[in-house]
């Protein structure tokens, strides 16, 4: 299975960190965010990663270059305007192949081992679920028996991580839009199953959060 990192995103929240750095390059406990997927990612099996990236994405390619030092080939989908992840996804899938393909976004930090993730027969979409965190305590959606449903009870957060087909995409144009909608429809059709993550998980999304995982990860 090939995966892709999304490190598109202006990271408008974490300014002015990003003013000069992406992002996915910012770092945490002497590493930086991306790094932290590409090592779990390599220590899952997997061999073929694709990177999207917009601002100051030539930062991105020099810092990670080939993938080499990790054992991993790296490709990248440039986007001249972040194309959300909808669109940034459709941009890159003549790099990702026929096949279902695992996603990860980049400004999360987490312990979740990728390896064995999978996608099951008929479904379009697998997704990683996370207890709702204090800044979503709301949710996206819940999870019944192996399968990702709409309702209004027991939610959970979508991590960011999960295994698409190509055929969820089918009918897009290119340009900027969100996943989000591609995946309730889906959902719908009842074909996305699910999964919960119970370990750590962090939408590094803001200055704060990010000085939080420094000290968790730190002990400082």
């Amino acid at each position: 299975m090939k995966a892709m990192i999304l490190a598109a995103g202006r990271g408008e929240r974490m300014r002015p960190l990003t003013d000069h750095t992406p992002k996915p390059l910012v770092p945490v406990a002497g590493k930086t965010l991306i790094e932290y997927h590409i090592e779990r990612l390599v220590a899952a099996g997997i061999e073929e990663l694709v990177i999207n990236h917009a601002h100051l994405g030539a930062l991105i390619e020099a810092h990670l270059q080939d993938g080499s030092r990790w054992g991993v080939s790296i490709r990248y989908s440039p986007e001249k305007q972040a194309l959300e992840t909808g669109g940034g996804i459709l941009k890159a899938l003549p790099l990702l192949g026929e096949q279902p393909f695992l996603v990860v976004n980049g400004d999360i930090w987490s312990d979740f081992n990728f390896t064995g993730m999978s996608l099951d027969e008929g479904c379009l979409a697998h997704l990683v679920m996370v207890n709702n965190p204090v800044y979503h305590p709301q949710g996206d959606f819940v999870l019944s028996n192996g399968r990702v449903m709409e309702g209004d009870a027991d939610r959970l957060t979508f991590s960011g991580i999960g295994v698409y087909h190509p055929e969820l995409f089918d009918g897009c144009r290119a340009g900027a839009f969100r996943l989000a909608p591609l995946l309730r429809d889906a959902i719908r059709k009842q074909r996305v199953s699910g999964e919960v993550h119970h370990g750590v998980w962090v939408d590094v999304g803001t200055p704060q959060r990010l000085v939080d995982l420094e000290r968790s990860l730190t002990g400082r």
